[in-house]
């Protein structure tokens, strides 16, 4: 993905996706959107988005995903390279959308008073 293009990374599905999806257009913003289900979690990312967001963020432990793991699943998740592993392995445990934004920063969740911020 670009430096100069919004990348959004979610589950096309998903009620938060489509809400954030929505918004950006609605402010006529330019983004790219990654699939995880079709194209799976970017590995590479994975290091950036934990160095900006924290993986403590990045791992929806209010999700359904989360909540059918097995407790010995759950309880191994202690650290980046755990999370990581479990991301990668289960992409719905991420909360979404990951944003990677224009600065270089990444934001989880959509939350309107941040994103304006962002495309001011």
């Amino acid at each position: 993905m670009s430096n100069h293009t919004i990348a959004v990374y979610g589950i096309p599905n998903c009620s938060t996706v489509k809400k954030a999806r929505t918004w950006l257009e609605a402010q006529g913003v330019d983004h790219q959107f990654h699939d995880f289900k079709k194209a799976g979690v970017p590995a590479s990312h994975l290091p950036d988005w934990i160095a900006k967001a924290s993986w403590e963020k990045l791992v929806n432990r209010q999700g359904t995903t989360w909540r059918k793991l097995d407790p010995n699943v759950q309880q191994a998740v202690t650290d980046a390279d755990s999370a990581s592993a479990l991301m990668i392995a289960n992409p719905s445990v991420i909360k979404r959308p990951v944003v990677e934004w224009v600065d270089g920063s990444v934001t989880v969740g959509f939350d309107e008073t941040v994103w304006s911020s962002k495309i001011a």
